[in-house]
């Protein structure tokens, strides 16, 4: 596999996504976790992926309302050296009750968020420093690019970058140390003018949602249920579009058994040929999956060794997908 840079440091091109393993937390009513975890279990599978080789490990302040980020000081202090740490802030919230109250792109927020992510994570620098906040005004942006240049050189943070599908948003924060675009991406989901603009401004692409919510993996079928505390469940956010009412969409699920057999080709689960089609897609990419467990750890790096897709299964599922030209 060719590595890929991230933070100036060579990396394998995968990463791990630590939004799940911090628990339940909410808007109001609506759940943005995935249900309850095990802290025991969710530090045996950050220290397995620490061993397999992973290095950047991506949370946010506001994934169990600090929880995630006092996981991976517990799984990883050890590791610190060796590992690049990337979590986000722009979103406020009560870590009491783990509500979400508000968003903040001001320049003062930043200080504030980024002291605490520090003592949460039991570190002195955060590798990667993201906005989670996607639609922002690129004015707010535009405005951050100084107090973050500020942070580096007081060593609190080492880049930064903006959590966004918006292709025309990134620009406006690029300042001297902006290295990254967290954004979806994944086979059924292509993001083709971000991947353009990441290649020409020689960013990395973090990709979120690699598994499309799960849906990438042989865990769902139609008659799927998620729980309600799951941000995939019945009361899920507007923006759930994999999944209604606590089940797989059909129309994605069409799309994804149809490219069944191209994803498995050559002895590959179907997330690990989820993973190899983002790599075929872009040198650029780095895949952050979710997981819970072990198990799924050991499933996602396992996909290193098959390696990208060629260039003609990604034809062929752009053909079975009508993307094709």
């Amino acid at each position: 596999m060719e590595v890929r840079t991230v933070c100036g440091t060579e990396v394998p091109p995968l990463g791990m996504g630590c939004w799940a393993i911090g628990g339940p937390f909410w808007a109001g009513d609506t759940p943005l976790g995935w249900g309850e975890v095990d802290d025991g279990t969710s530090i045996a599978a950050l220290r397995r992926a620490a061993e397999l080789g992973v290095v950047l490990f991506d949370t946010a302040d506001l994934y169990g309302a600090g929880r995630s980020e006092r996981v991976i000081a517990e799984a990883l202090g050890t590791y610190r050296d060796d590992i690049l740490i990337a979590t986000k802030w722009g979103n406020v919230f009560d870590e009491n009750t783990r509500q979400l109250t508000a968003g903040d792109a001001g320049p003062g927020y930043v200080r504030r968020a980024v002291e605490a992510s520090l003592r949460r994570l039991g570190t002195d620098r955060i590798d990667l420093y993201q906005m989670h906040l996607g639609d922002a005004a690129t004015e707010e942006a535009a405005a951050l690019v100084e107090v973050l240049e500020d942070l580096v050189a007081e060593g609190k943070i080492r880049f930064y970058g903006w959590s966004t599908d918006d292709a025309d948003r990134p620009a406006a924060m690029a300042g001297p140390h902006f290295e990254a675009v967290q954004h979806e991406l994944n086979v059924l989901d292509d993001a083709p003018r971000m991947l353009a603009l990441v290649e020409e401004r020689g960013w990395a692409s973090i990709n979120r949602g690699p598994l499309a919510m799960g849906l990438l993996s042989a865990k769902y079928s139609g008659g799927s249920r998620v729980g309600s505390e799951d941000v995939r469940g019945d009361q899920a956010p507007e923006w759930m579009k994999y999944f209604k009412d606590g089940q797989p969409g059909g129309e994605w699920l069409g799309r994804r058994d149809a490219i069944r057999d191209v994803l498995m080709s050559d002895g590959r689960t179907l997330a690990q040929g989820a993973l190899a089609w983002i790599w075929a897609r872009s040198p650029r990419t780095v895949p952050i999956p979710g997981f819970r467990t072990v198990a799924q750890v050991e499933e996602n790096a396992g996909a290193l060794a098959f390696g990208p897709l060629s260039a003609d299964q990604v034809k062929e599922i752009d053909v079975i997908l009508g993307r094709e030209g």
